[in-house]
């Protein structure tokens, strides 16, 4: 179905971060009608994530950080979630590797590739390449990097504490969602 749609206009509307464009499109349904539409699309590039796991204490690490969007929703701006950032030109693995040290001070090893995921399809292009992993050191209280304007709380939880988390809507990031009940899953089986 990709085939027929096309580009009528692709236009700038701002640029810090990432770039935000404006679109229009136009393509064909499957009963023969032309549909032409206007969307907004938010390009940032892709990133990786990363849930550390220990087996032998049966915890997971989690990071507690600033999120804008979380406070613009009007929830806890400061939410639970998977070391991650965007991959800034190195392969998906190398950066889960990179996020874990920064967020945690914790090195991990036995990367597991999960899934690569569209959050938002609809308003971004960022591909998130969502990884487990094994971790044996005790984390830091706090990580982050200074120059990137990061303050990190690291949190040590065990599965059921976090799997509780999603429940009772606490954990509210969805590749940490996605994250957590793939681990659920592969330790049942």
């Amino acid at each position: 179905m990709t085939s027929n749609v096309r580009i009528l206009s692709d236009c700038l509307v701002g640029k810090g971060w990432g770039e935000l464009r404006d679109y229009t499109v136009t393509f064909q349904t499957e009963n023969g009608e032309a549909l032409t539409l206007q969307r907004e699309c938010y390009h940032r590039g892709d990133a990786a994530a990363v849930l550390p796991f220990n087996r032998h204490r049966g915890t997971v690490l989690l990071v507690r950080q600033l999120r804008l969007g979380a406070l613009l929703g009007g929830d806890n701006p400061f939410i639970l979630e998977a070391p991650a950032g965007g991959l800034d030109g190195e392969s998906p693995e190398r950066c889960a590797e990179k996020e874990a040290m920064e967020e945690t001070g914790c090195r991990i090893f036995n990367l597991q590739a999960v899934a690569q995921l569209y959050a938002m399809p609809a308003a971004a292009t960022e591909k998130v390449y969502l990884f487990l992993a094994d971790y044996d050191e005790h984390p830091r209280k706090t990580a982050g990097l200074a120059e990137e304007g990061e303050f990190i709380d690291v949190v040590e939880l065990t599965v059921n504490e976090a799997l509780d988390m999603i429940a009772s809507n606490t954990i509210i990031d969805m590749k940490t969602v996605v994250l957590l009940q793939t681990l659920a899953l592969r330790e049942k089986s």
